[in-house]
Parts: C-alpha cells; structure tokens; sequence
C-alpha cells in the first residue's frame, strides 16, 4: 500500500471520529471536549511530521544551493525587520493600566513581524508583476 492510500485512509478515519464526536457535542455530552482536544494535538503532531518529512526529502533531493539562498534571504528579511522596529512607537501605558502587560519587548517583536509581513508582501508582489510582464513581452 502507498503512502497516498495511507493517508487517505487514515484522512478517512479522523472525518468518521470527528463527525461522531460532532454529534456528541450538539446531543449535549460536552465531556467529549477533552477528547476532541487530544485527537487535534495528535493529527497536528502527524501534519508536521508529515510536512517535515516532504520538505526534507524535496531538499536533499532537489537543488540545496537554492533552498539555502532562499533561507537566508528570508532569515535576512527577519533581521531586517527586526532591525528597523523600534518597539517604542507606541504608547503602551494604556495596555498596562488593562493588565495586560506588554512591553517594548513584545512591541518591536510585533513591530517586527509587521515589517516582515510588508517585505514579503511588497516581494511577493514584485515577484508577480515582473513574471507576468516577462510572459507578456516574450509572445
């Protein structure tokens, strides 16, 4: 048996349990909460499992020199942005007067991310519009 019917079946059976427990909630057992919790730890840990396996295997058996340039532009693209957050734009006095305690830490952390959305976002974007322009003026 392949890997392709393993998982197919093994897609199959998780449907079957989870509609089973969906069933159970709505006739009122919510004891069954815990249970759907820990079916839902378990096929996360078998799609990253899974995810590894494929990107790990799709390295060693593809181009490394590209898959390592490309990490390090995006591991460049975090440092960067990193760089450039200042954690200190904002007024976090109001957040702390709620409880909920953020520090400048955790703002240029936020900042961070932010910034690298928009990098990628603003590449992605340029990534498209040159490709697209190529397969236009190559016809």
């Amino acid at each position: 048996m392949d890997l392709y019917k393993l998982l197919k079946y093994l897609a199959f059976g998780l449907g079957i349990i989870a509609c089973v427990l969906a069933v159970m909630i709505m006739v009122g057992n919510e004891g069954v909460i815990d249970f759907i919790f820990y079916l839902t730890y378990v096929v996360l840990f078998i799609i990253i499992a899974l995810v590894l396996i494929y990107v790990l295997k799709g390295l060693f058996a593809g181009n490394i020199k590209k898959t390592l340039i490309s990490l390090g532009l995006f591991l460049g693209v975090i440092v960067i942005s990193y760089v450039i957050s200042s954690g200190t734009d904002l007024n976090l006095k109001p957040f702390n007067e709620k409880g909920l305690g953020i520090t400048e830490g955790v703002s240029k952390n936020v900042g961070a991310g932010l910034y690298a959305f928009y990098i990628l976002m603003a590449g992605a974007i340029v990534a498209m519009l040159v490709s697209s322009a190529k397969k236009m003026f190559n016809k």
